[in-house]
């Protein structure tokens, strides 16, 4: 008998949108993997969805694979697994992650190690895929492609990860790294020591009036392909600026249609999704290749730690709209 299915659904404007109603159970189809979820994530998109509905949200999700369509070879059923879910592009809210069960390209569906818990996973996908369009994709850095979790092969060349302790930011790091990279990222002080343990090269103060000079210093000798803005508010570009116009390079950005983007620097703003479709050569090297080796070996480790919310979704209902 199959199992029934509940989302949390926005069902009107309101200062408390979720309602858990029934939701029709996803099969999976061509190349999809329906996963029975352990653990979701709440992200800042999700917020900002909050007046479309009907719909359910969601982005990030980790559990047991249900049910493998065609074509699916890496995982099967029962397997521990993440995924990036693809509802906030496909408008379908069988793709969205606030729900029991969640339909997913099988392109972005990872197994995860026995010892990595689902919450732990769970901080990882929209993260990996975001981060994976900011470095690779051939209108932002364009940068070498990671080919080993293990032992990458120096290329030379550098990046800066603005904004490291950020999810996206920890995941930029980690596969900038993967892809023989030398990695110069800021944070706030607090966070620096994270940043070396992801494989940061060096870790430097955002806050520091030398901030501009110290990011050059530690670039120097290298090829400087330019910068991975993990933030992309005018005031993070405002910021690092000024080593475009020292150093030159191209951006990659996570904000949508960035503002205040130095004149003549080239580069773009990316969206996670475009992995599977569009770039789906990224996707391939990443999610396809890289991601699974990393999670085995455990080079990849799924920071910032997660922030378990108890209390079901009327919970994350409070933490949505906070």
């Amino acid at each position: 008998m199959a199992p029934s299915n509940k989302a949390a659904w926005i069902t009107e404007k309101s200062a408390h949108p979720f309602q858990v109603k029934d939701a029709e159970l996803p099969k999976a189809g061509q190349n999809e993997v329906v996963i029975k979820n352990h653990a979701v994530a709440v992200n800042p998109v999700d917020w900002m969805m909050l007046q479309k509905y009907p719909n359910v949200l969601g982005e990030d999700v980790a559990g047991e694979v249900y049910e493998v369509g065609d074509g699916v070879t890496h995982v099967k059923k029962g397997d521990r697994v993440m995924s990036h879910c693809f509802g906030l592009s496909s408008g379908d809210p069988q793709d969205a992650g606030f729900q029991l069960y969640t339909r997913c390209n099988a392109l972005v569906v990872s197994k995860i190690p026995s010892s990595m818990a689902y919450t732990t996973a769970a901080v990882l996908p929209l993260s990996i895929s975001t981060a994976a369009e900011c470095l690779f994709k051939k209108e932002a850095l364009a940068l070498p492609l990671p080919t080993s979790a293990t032992n990458p092969k120096d290329t030379g060349k550098s990046v800066l990860v603005w904004g490291g302790s950020s999810s996206i930011g920890a995941s930029a790091i980690q596969l900038a790294v993967g892809a023989g990279l030398k990695v110069v990222s800021v944070a706030s002080a607090h966070n620096l020591q994270n940043l070396k343990n992801l494989g940061a090269a060096a870790a430097l103060d955002y806050k520091s009036s030398s901030v501009v000079d110290d990011v050059v210093d530690a670039l120097s000798g290298t090829e400087f392909a330019g910068v991975c803005d993990c933030i992309g508010t005018p005031d993070a570009i405002a910021a690092w600026a000024p080593v475009y116009k020292k150093l030159g390079g191209r951006y990659g950005s996570v904000m949508p249609q960035a503002q205040g983007i130095p004149e003549g620097m080239e580069g773009t703003s990316v969206f996670a999704t475009l992995v599977a479709t569009a770039d789906r050569f990224v996707g391939e090297a990443v999610w396809g290749k890289w991601v699974p080796e990393a999670l085995e070996k455990g080079t990849l480790k799924a920071k910032p730690d997660p922030m378990v919310i108890e209390g079901g979704w009327r919970r994350y209902r409070r933490v949505l709209i906070s």
